[in-house]
């Protein structure tokens, strides 16, 4: 039955290019689905996701190479590495991610660039982008911070903000690191947007910083070429340590207070 099964998957993964049956297409975009949703993903992952055999997983990630919307590269891993070639991952190019839905489109991008003209360009024209990033990611901080709520620690907040961002269609998660956690956004609905205009990345970690209530550090973004928009958010420090002072009294006054004669 299993080779029976991985038979019958890999022929719908033989050529991506070429009118394929619903099932096929399905299959592939399921595989395609799962790296947006989760960022960077090995084979083994893929098939441990979508209930399918690594054997057919990977003729899907061949055709989806094939055709330009896949890529892999080697597995990023922190700390001690093992003995061994490191697993590779498989992530979307920019041509896989826009076969998806994109918020904005060619027309919003020729808007804000007349915008940035229309203003006299320039500083001006960056500080009227700048104002509208802001202006449009303030609605949406006013529901994130409802859903932050009374979260008090930093894991939970940043927690409450990937629920909310994922909502949003950012396919957010957070992921434990050292001194902190890593907000990672898999996917970015204004991606191509942001990639003309910086500003609005610039204007996304500021809300995050103010939503969090630390100063957040960007590593990385998908209008750069990242796979994934990640953004470090430090661990509250401990309060520091406060020593007990413990007044001592003469031998005088202790002896006096047992009643006992000093001498």
């Amino acid at each position: 039955m299993k080779n029976v099964r991985e038979q019958t998957e890999g022929r719908e993964a033989v050529d991506a290019t070429a009118p394929a049956p619903h099932a096929a297409t399905s299959s592939r975009d399921r595989v395609a689905r799962s790296i947006l949703d989760h960022g960077p993903s090995s084979a083994a992952d893929l098939a441990a996701r979508l209930g399918l055999t690594q054997a057919a997983v990977r003729r899907h990630l061949d055709a989806l190479t094939a055709a330009g919307l896949v890529t892999s590269r080697e597995q990023k891993v922190y700390g001690h590495r093992g003995r061994g070639r490191p697993a590779r991952v498989f992530l979307l190019t920019d041509s896989g991610r826009s076969t998806f839905y994109q918020a904005y489109d060619r027309l919003a991008a020729d808007a804000l660039g007349f915008l940035v003209e229309a203003v006299g360009g320039g500083d001006k024209g960056k500080d009227a982008l700048v104002a509208f990033a802001r202006a449009r990611l303030a609605r949406d901080g006013q529901r994130y911070a409802h859903e932050l709520g009374e979260c008090a620690d930093t894991e939970a907040r940043a927690q409450a903000l990937a629920g909310a961002l994922t909502a949003d269609g950012y396919a957010a998660t957070v992921r434990s690191a050292p001194l902190g956690e890593q907000l990672c956004q898999h996917h970015c609905p204004v991606a191509h947007i942001a990639e003309q205009f910086p500003q609005f990345c610039e204007a996304e970690t500021e809300l995050f910083s103010q939503l969090l209530g630390t100063h957040v550090q960007r590593l990385a973004t998908i209008a750069h070429g990242d796979g994934v928009c990640t953004t470090f958010v430090p661990r509250a420090a401990p309060p520091p340590h406060q020593e007990t002072h413990t007044e001592t009294t003469s031998t005088t006054d202790s002896t006096a207070a047992s009643g006992r004669n000093p001498a």
